[in-house]
């Protein structure tokens, strides 16, 4: 066994560890949950943890493998969320199953998601740089407001819309009001599950990597690091450079229908500039382009403010101080001369052995 993982490719290797990492945490928290290990507030972190895993894993795509910076990434989670909240009401009477409507609402929230990165893509990947950012910025702005301005209802007819106020719905006696405008989603059937949330992470991992190690992925990565010679073979910046785009949105989409329904009510205002930076300093702090430190450092920090609850007051100030000293710390040139020794000395003994 050991010798049939030295002869895999060095990228197959790295993806397994990654699937294997992923597939040893969930064992580890189901583990400590039926072992009554957990606090009720950590029991209610695992969700969102699992939707920020996938989040920071998509904006890596189009971060640290496209090489543009993004900050709208989550409107397109906005978008997969109320889509997922309104499919998910709609299908309450068809679908009895509660799993699989998850699934199905899920998949709306990412179609939905891709179709709007669509509209984004075109103006957006003219773009580079500081303009890129600013662009995709308002973009998220946009979709807050929008949402906030949108009323949905449902009655034995169907769906009804309005952007003026819930009374101008038109809806029966017995109808319900999903999306309330400014007071967002109300009265969601919580169907998140740690469960579904592994498995959402471990399609993104299969998505992500697959795209990464693929031509279209290398096609990317060339763009990145040289447009005009990458250009001059003949690969396309638009064709390619809106695959990972539009790949990262539906994924941010799944997260966002995830993320959603494990709540009785969420808010537009939950997506805004601050949930993009958030997400963009996992990636960050990860390492660009590293997909398996965007996982490690999502679940970190999302856990670190509540681990830092003793602190009271001054636990925000203590997670800014933990994050600059580990920023410090990994830019350090003497903490990249320690593992580039080790993975070094580790090729060396792959190769003496074989």
């Amino acid at each position: 066994m050991a010798t049939k993982l030295k002869r895999m490719a060095p990228s197959t290797r790295s993806s397994f560890l990654t699937y294997g990492m992923v597939i040893a945490a969930y064992v580890v928290m189901q583990a400590m949950l039926s072992g009554g290990l957990l606090t009720s507030s950590l029991k209610g972190m695992l969700v969102p943890i699992c939707a920020y895993v996938v989040m920071a894993v998509s904006l890596n795509l189009t971060v640290g493998i496209m090489g543009e910076l993004s900050l709208g990434h989550a409107g397109f989670m906005s978008v997969g969320a109320f889509t997922a909240v309104i499919a998910a009401a709609a299908l309450q009477n068809t679908v009895s199953n509660g799993p699989l409507r998850l699934v199905m609402s899920m998949a709306v929230g990412g179609v939905f998601a891709g179709l709007v990165s669509l509209i984004v893509v075109v103006p957006v990947l003219r773009l580079r740089g500081d303009y890129l950012a600013i662009v995709t910025l308002a973009f998220g702005e946009i979709i807050k407001n929008i949402i906030n301005c949108v009323y949905v209802g449902m009655d034995g007819t169907g769906l009804h819309f309005s952007m003026k106020d819930a009374a101008s719905l038109g809806m029966a006696a017995d109808g319900k009001v999903l999306l309330q405008g400014p007071m967002g989603a109300v009265g969601i059937q919580k169907l998140s599950t740690l469960t579904a949330g592994f498995l959402l992470i471990m399609l993104t991992l299969a998505v992500v990597l697959n795209f990464i190690h693929s031509r279209a992925g290398r096609a990317v990565m060339a763009l990145r690091d040289n447009r005009i010679a990458a250009e001059s073979v003949g690969i396309s910046p638009t064709r390619y450079k809106m695959m990972a785009f539009v790949t990262s949105a539906v994924l941010a989409g799944l997260a966002g229908g995830l993320y959603a329904m494990n709540f009785s009510s969420i808010l537009a205002k939950k997506f805004d500039f601050n949930t993009s930076i958030l997400i963009l300093v996992f990636v960050v702090l990860g390492g660009m382009g590293n997909i398996r430190g965007s996982i490690i450092a999502a679940a970190a920090l999302t856990v670190l403010p509540e681990l830092l609850r003793q602190f009271a007051d001054y636990r925000m100030l203590v997670y800014a101080i933990v994050l600059i000293l580990v920023m410090i710390f990994t830019n350090n040139p003497a903490y990249k001369a320690f593992f580039a020794r080790f993975r070094f000395r580790r090729k060396t003994a792959g190769k003496e052995t074989a």
